[in-house]
């Protein structure tokens, strides 16, 4: 029978796709990606993405330099990795094994996780917030605190 009949693990299919995928956005390997929280830092992590490595022509006879890593970032958490640039660029290049980023570029939006965790308000403090309403006495002050109180049971 033809070798080429038979299915092919879909690892090696995806495999083949993702990698073109992250080389065309100049990363050697999904790992970069797929790993940013093991290699930056859970704090770091949770406010930035990679986008992509946009490496520098090198000039004929000369070394190639280091590459510029773009992260995508939350705005508000914009300054505070821009703080942290040293760390960051240390960091992949320890992952890497090599000086393969030397800055970053910061593009502020928001991040492009499936499922965000924010914080939950435990369910008996959610319940006991329209009891507490009646005291309140700006009428649309009251009726915000209503529809909060209904969103944070509806989690």
């Amino acid at each position: 029978m033809n070798k080429s009949a038979f299915a092919r693990p879909l690892r090696e299919i995806a495999g083949k796709i993702v990698g073109d995928t992250f080389t065309r956005q100049g990363f050697a390997s999904a790992e970069l990606v797929t790993r940013w929280p093991e290699i930056v830092g859970v704090e770091i992590a949770a406010h930035s993405e990679p986008i992509k490595i946009q490496w520098p022509r090198p000039a004929e006879g000369e070394e190639r330099e280091p590459g510029t890593l773009v992260l995508r970032v939350e705005g508000p958490a914009a300054i505070e990795i821009q703080h942290l640039a040293a760390v960051v660029c240390e960091r992949v290049n320890r992952f890497l094994g090599w000086r393969a980023v030397g800055r970053l570029a910061l593009r502020q939006a928001p991040l492009r996780r499936a499922e965000r965790k924010g914080a939950r308000v435990p369910a008996a403090a959610a319940a006991c917030l329209p009891e507490n309403l009646a005291d309140v006495a700006d009428e649309e002050l009251r009726a915000a605190l209503a529809r909060l109180s209904a969103a944070i049971k509806s989690r």
